[in-house]
């Protein structure tokens, strides 16, 4: 008798195990990062110059944020604000926001303020264009920060968000991005809670792939406007 034997089942492939993906994403800042820097190198001395050339003060602008695992870090940006600036103003308006007190503040509680009287000529420029989050870059690069993710908090906002949004949390288990779902699906002109959600959405489902179209849909939603 002739015993029959069943062919051998292949498993179907799991998911790309929580390590694997990290070392992906990690791998991707860096190749992506050091590349960048090193193309765009004239392009971020030409800005500099700029800015040190229009008004008072550093090229570079270093503030502290929250990244992963709550951890601080110093955000570059080149700087867009006059020198010697008070952030209270800011700090005021993201707190009305956060009370529900949207109809003080304009239209739909938006998360930048706007005509802003800190930020320079050049400045708001630099801020439409994004040009002034090259030197984010170099964060990258150091591991604080990765291409995409959550926008990277200022300590005050880690601060106030707990009592009206703790479901937001997780935003932290990542690193922050220097772009995300927050800026192609509007960035400045979302609210709060909206930003929030995107953020936490992007937790969610990361992944590779997904850095991969957010950074593909980035420069259109910068050419559109999106960007602050």
């Amino acid at each position: 008798m002739t015993l029959k034997t069943r062919a051998p089942r292949h498993p179907r492939p799991g998911p790309v195990p929580r390590l694997g993906r990290e070392t992906a994403i990690r791998a991707l800042d860096i190749a992506v990062s050091l590349a960048a820097m090193l193309a765009l190198a004239p392009l971020m001395a030409a800005l500099w110059l700029l800015v040190r050339s229009t008004s008072a003060g550093p090229g570079i602008f270093r503030q502290e944020r929250v990244g992963r695992g709550m951890r601080r870090f110093r955000v570059l940006k080149l700087r867009t604000m006059y020198a010697r600036q008070d952030d209270q103003i800011h700090r005021d308006y993201v707190a009305g926001l956060l009370r529900r007190e949207r109809a003080a503040h304009g239209a739909r509680g938006l998360l930048k303020l706007e005509a802003d009287p800190r930020i320079t000529r050049i400045g708001k420029w630099l801020r439409r264009t994004s040009l002034d989050e090259l030197p984010q870059l170099f964060n990258v690069l150091r591991g604080e920060m990765s291409l995409v993710g959550p926008r990277p908090a200022l300590p005050w906002e880690a601060d106030m968000w707990p009592s009206v949004y703790p479901q937001y949390r997780r935003r932290f288990d990542v690193r922050p991005g220097m772009t995300g779902l927050w800026q192609v699906s509007g960035r400045s002109r979302l609210s709060v809670e909206e930003w929030l959600e995107l953020d936490a959405e992007y937790v969610r489902r990361r992944c590779l792939g997904l850095d991969l179209r957010i950074l593909a849909r980035t420069l259109p939603a910068v050419f559109r406007g999106g960007a602050s």
